[in-house]
């Protein structure tokens, strides 16, 4: 009997993990959705694609083959790239130390995304600032020569050529005048002293889910630039725009139609289109390596650029839409994932042709925003039948 009862209990068990849930909205009543959103007219003729992720077929499309600005959905590829040529687990460290001869210094770079140079944001997000960097080391060397120095030797390698400038700027400031003197790492770590001043950043991963959670330019750049030399190429925008391209032929995505000036979206010449962003979404969802960036991706209405969306225009939708925002003055985008019951779709929408005025762009976001929420339900839970099961248990 209790064998039995065991048995029957399992079943029941299993079947709490084997039912599927029902679909809120099947790829055709998604696509009679999206086409309406298509055609509204505050979005003023948007380019739109909508795939089904468990099956990878297109649901709906409107100028997805039309070139357009995509704002900072651009930033999706840049976290691709970020995944694809970067170990996820990887620290930048940035040391001082005191140098080989007197009023001397050898900052060791390692180019570094995470430093800020405004010391009200790194402390706000807790991350190493340029002046701190800048302060302590020329309190050190000070404090070396017998606490005066009026000319500084650096040796440094992998620093950004705006650091430099800004290193120079702030010793001048300082009745200090600094020579740069760049040298490789290896010759770095020959000359070093004692370290006066230590920074190590998070890791890869969490520095692009930040910049994807709060659409950070500056992070989004470097970080694109240093997947860029890891694969291979320039250190540059144009180096970025290769490697995008790569990135997009080995995922089988045609990169002809796309063209990259920046990683991060601010300027105005880049180019992409629906169809292509939507493909690149369908392929992150199926890689394992590549899935982890939907983890920085901001949830419509609790997390990031879109913390505040949703909530009073459709909190039906609240924390079942994670996508990208993308704005620039006439434009709005949103490019993610959208769950719909035991579907999801990976959506691209992009509105460039808006008026370039704010009221027009709030407008555009709240109608993209209630017809997201149209196709959005949560994943519901199987139902049982508890009577069957009690019987069940019962029957000796």
């Amino acid at each position: 009997m209790k064998e039995l009862l065991g048995f029957n209990a399992a079943i029941v068990a299993a079947s709490l993990f084997l039912a599927t849930s029902a679909s809120a909205f099947d790829p055709v009543s998604a696509a009679g959705v999206f086409a309406r959103l298509a055609a509204a007219p505050e979005l003023s003729n948007p380019s739109v694609s909508l795939i089904d992720v468990s099956t990878g077929a297109v649901v709906f499309e409107s100028n997805a083959y039309s070139q357009r600005r995509p704002a900072s959905t651009m930033k999706l590829l840049s976290a691709a790239a970020t995944l694809k040529y970067l170990d996820p687990q990887k620290v930048f460290a940035t040391s001082v130390s005191l140098g080989p001869i007197p009023d001397s210094l050898v900052i060791n770079g390692d180019f570094d995304p995470w430093i800020s140079m405004d010391n009200r944001v790194a402390v706000k997000m807790h991350r190493t600032s340029f002046p701190r960097l800048a302060f302590n080391s020329l309190s050190a060397a000070k404090k070396n020569s017998g606490g005066s120095v009026k000319k500084l030797k650096i040796y440094y390698n992998d620093l950004y050529s705006n650091e430099v400038a800004t290193f120079k700027a702030f010793y001048r400031k300082r009745g200090v005048a600094a020579t740069f003197v760049k040298v490789t790492e290896e010759k770095a770590l020959t000359i070093a002293g004692e370290q006066v001043v230590y920074s190590i950043s998070p890791s890869v991963k969490e520095i692009m889910d930040y910049f994807l959670t709060w659409s950070d330019n500056l992070l989004a750049e470097r970080m694109a630039r240093l997947a860029a030399k890891s694969s291979g190429n320039e250190f540059n925008d144009n180096g970025v725009a290769i490697a995008f391209a790569t990135l997009l032929i080995e995922m089988g995505i045609d990169p002809s139609k796309i063209i990259v000036k920046d990683a991060s979206g601010i300027s105005k010449e880049n180019k992409v289109t629906a169809n292509v962003m939507a493909q690149l979404l369908y392929k992150i969802h199926s890689d394992p390596v590549l899935a982890k960036l939907i983890d920085g991706l901001p949830v419509g209405g609790e997390t990031g650029t879109l913390r505040r969306r949703y909530v009073e225009t459709a909190p039906d939708a609240v924390g079942l839409v994670k996508a990208k925002t993308g704005t620039l003055t006439g434009t709005v985008s949103l490019a993610g994932y959208v769950q719909s019951g035991d579907r999801e779709y990976a959506f691209v929408v992009i509105a460039d042709k808006i008026k370039r005025t704010n009221a027009a762009s709030d407008r555009a976001r709240k109608t993209l925003d209630r017809y997201l929420a149209k196709i959005a339900a949560p994943l519901m839970a199987p139902i049982i039948d508890t009577a069957t099961a009690v019987t069940d248990l019962q029957t000796p």
